[in-house]
């Protein structure tokens, strides 16, 4: 079920905190135990929907996964769990968020927590499972981005209220560039054994997955820079000499690591990416705070 991956679920706070930000002046609520109310329940349907997803990931690559160092000792694929009871608990775990989401959320809501079940579905399913084909699977996996973003969104915005598309696009990049430096890391890592586990891998090669990386760089910036002149936030620019050296670790440590790549969970286990990603997300308080769009 892959709980420790829970913190991938508080992405979704930054589409509440970029709606609050963006729309400050007309944003109101009740009263502060109603706004955590939404927020603590929106988390919670995220993090079934993704644990389900895990789930039914988990059941479709277990033949994959026995090609793989480490995965091939998960329970799964060891024969240990018996496949029933664990698909039911996925489905249960899909049904208790999508009854919860249409009774206590918008519409817009309900429909960006089904966009994330149904993502997994495409990332993992026949005839589609995108997860075996280059670049289309790290750009459909890094969909989960933008997604948990409009969940966190809707969670407070109204119905009629969208967030830039802009700032998607950054969001959805970023993820992307992270899954391709992943792809790079077991594609030098398994070598031989790479298609084995991973069929997209077969058709991937070095050269083909470091333009990927630099190509998601360049759409992240470039999105970026476009919503900062969008909403007229002179701040953002300040920032990006630190999200430029952001970008390097992760591609000097793709290019150096003798071990595939960590999942973002473990790397923030690493001093160097934890005091980094601390000092980013200081700077985006203090942003958050002390500035305004349009100033």
């Amino acid at each position: 079920m892959r709980l420790e991956r829970w913190p991938r679920s508080t992405a979704i706070f930054l589409g509440s905190a970029a709606y609050v930000f963006l729309h400050r002046g007309s944003f109101t609520f009740p009263n502060i135990l109603l706004l955590l109310h939404h927020l603590g329940l929106s988390f919670l349907l995220t993090w079934f929907i993704s644990t389900a997803n895990y789930i039914i990931n988990e059941i479709l690559d277990a033949p994959y996964d026995i090609h793989h160092p480490t995965k091939r000792h998960r329970p799964l694929v060891k024969g240990e769990i018996n496949i029933i009871p664990f698909s039911l608990l996925g489905l249960v775990l899909i049904l208790s968020a999508l009854l919860l989401a249409y009774i206590f959320f918008s519409p817009p809501f309900f429909l960006s927590l089904l966009a994330l079940l149904i993502a997994g579905f495409i990332y993992n399913l026949r005839p589609v499972r995108t997860k075996d084909i280059p670049f289309l699977d790290a750009i459909s996996e890094s969909a989960n981005n933008p997604i948990r973003f409009l969940i966190g969104w809707f969670a407070l915005s109204p119905s009629h209220i969208f967030p830039p598309l802009s700032l998607l696009l950054s969001w959805w990049s970023f993820g992307n560039f992270l899954l391709v430096a992943k792809r790079l890391s077991e594609f030098r890592f398994l070598k031989d054994k790479a298609g084995d586990y991973r069929a997209s891998l077969k058709r991937y090669s070095k050269r083909s997955l470091l333009l990927g990386m630099v190509a998601s760089a360049l759409v992240f910036f470039l999105t970026y820079f476009y919503f900062a002149i969008d909403v007229k936030l002179q701040s953002l620019f300040f920032l990006t000499p630190f999200l430029l050296f952001y970008f390097f670790l992760f591609f000097k440590k793709t290019l150096k690591e003798k071990e595939v790549m960590e999942e973002p969970e473990q790397l923030l286990k690493q001093p160097q990416f934890a005091l980094y990603t601390l000092l980013l997300a200081l700077l985006f308080f203090l942003i958050f705070f002390l500035d305004k769009p349009g100033q």
